[in-house]
């Protein structure tokens, strides 16, 4: 078959380079911008794409493009996009593309406002250890395997994760669905919680006849899910739960249950409480697509998770630093409590970037009330990802809010001489916006004032 050339517009989004990266290994040629290189968009290159970070047209229109792709995080005034709706190219958003591409498979689609990269990333590490195997498209890079892109040919099912903003999830056709939660966010789209919920009731709707549909047994009680679903939850005595949590030596262990039977003394050393709930859900999909107890047991505990959620960085016997995606009020509960968890006795300092204006207008009384579960909250400047400023909002409007003493609004300059100062004990960085930069200097200098 003659290969093709895919033009990617915004190539370094997670998303986005998981496609580009299953379109290369399928023998095609692929061009792309981003506003900004990142080591991701450097190992794109290193696998043979041709990107550029200029806003600057003549590089699309040199070229023979096969197929514009792009993300509705790239605003209206992209030249690059302008240009190829002015010359009639081929166009088609990235959740269209993955919907083509899935179709002709026995889709897995993770969905919810959080916890669906986890759950993800648990289920095609499951498969890809048994002898089912799977494609996957993760929304982040696997631990395990340095990717978020994983292909297997000859397996029927392929691991997608099912993304809510802009109602994109609705372009796939899973086979079996899986719901982790369903919380207000994207309000610039949605508008109200209700219209959220709305939409992962019609995304469970398109869930295959002859498939299953996964729910966190909370949601049932809140959205009416017209198709019949198999609950999960962590404690509950729900279709599949966990029971008997513990942890030992730093390693989570917990009975898994199941309509069929009891899966006593499974180990997992992916540390989080909250992790265990998006275990259960990915085992009860392993245990319905014919995975053995034997493969669960060893692919459960040789997960090490996904970069960026709930990412062990730095521990020494003086300093113990851990890395998050959490950009929502309820995640960064959930990863607090986590730590808190497993440190009970440290006293914990945490850096949030709030990721967009929209949201942290929403949601500035929850973000102050969860970050005042820290005993140190250091906040830096909003990251704008796709908006312009709203008058009015900024860090600080949450800073106000937060009921303690310590605490600090600066820029990233000022980031370093304050951890310096501090000198935290448990330190845990947070945020879906370019925090991700800072990562390894943050890591550096806490080795270096060891």
């Amino acid at each position: 078959m003659k290969s093709k050339t895919y033009y990617f517009i915004g190539i370094g989004g997670i998303g986005m380079s998981a496609i580009a990266r299953y379109l290369k290994q399928a023998g095609n040629n692929i061009l792309g911008y981003d506003r900004t290189s990142t080591a991701l968009t450097e190992e794109l290159a290193a696998e043979g794409m041709d990107i550029v970070y200029q806003d600057d047209p003549s590089h699309i229109a040199s070229r023979n493009i096969d197929m514009v792709i792009y993300t509705p995080a790239i605003g209206e005034d992209n030249r690059i996009l302008q240009y190829a709706k002015e010359n009639s190219l081929a166009l088609k958003k990235r959740s269209e593309v993955l919907g083509m591409i899935t179709s002709k498979k026995k889709a897995i689609a993770v969905a919810g406002t959080h916890g669906k990269t986890t759950t993800s990333g648990l289920i095609a590490h499951i498969l890809t250890k048994s002898n089912i195997g799977c494609s996957a498209f993760l929304g982040g890079i696997s631990n395990n395997y340095h990717t978020n892109c994983l292909i297997n040919p000859d397996s029927d099912y392929v691991v997608v994760e099912a993304d809510e903003y802009d109602r994109s999830f609705l372009q796939l056709s899973p086979y079996i669905s899986i719901i982790t939660s369903v919380e207000a966010d994207h309000l610039d789209i949605y508008g109200t919680l209700s219209e959220v919920e709305k939409a992962f009731a019609c995304f469970a709707d398109k869930t295959d006849k002859d498939g299953m549909l996964f729910v966190k047994d909370s949601l049932c009680e809140r959205i009416d899910f017209e198709r019949k679903s198999l609950s999960y939850s962590l404690l509950e005595q729900t279709d599949y739960h966990a029971a008997n949590i513990r942890v030992s030596k730093g390693k989570y262990y917990f009975d898994f249950y199941t309509p069929e039977k009891v899966y006593y003394d499974m180990q997992m050393t992916y540390p989080g409480r909250h992790n265990i709930e998006n275990a259960v859900a990915a085992l009860a999909v392993a245990c319905s697509v014919g995975v053995g107890e034997y493969e669960m047991r060893a692919a459960l505990s040789s997960f090490s998770g996904m970069k960026r959620r709930f990412d062990l960085r730095l521990k020494t016997d003086s300093t113990i630093y851990y890395d998050d995606y959490a950009h929502h009020p309820r995640e960064i509960d959930a990863t607090i409590a986590s730590l808190r968890e497993l440190y009970p006795d440290k006293r914990l300092c945490g850096v949030f970037q709030p990721h967009l204006y929209s949201r942290t207008k929403d949601f500035a009384d929850a973000f102050a009330k969860s970050l005042e579960q820290l005993d140190d909250v250091i906040l830096l400047p909003i990251y704008p990802a796709r908006e312009e400023p709203i008058a009015g909002v900024s860090s600080k409007m949450i800073l106000h809010k937060i009921n303690k003493m310590d605490k600090y609004c600066v820029d990233k300059s000022q980031l370093f001489p304050l951890l310096e100062a501090l000198n935290p004990e448990l330190l845990v960085t947070m945020g879906a916006g370019d925090i991700d930069k800072l990562v390894e200097p943050i890591t550096e200098l806490l080795k270096e004032n060891e």
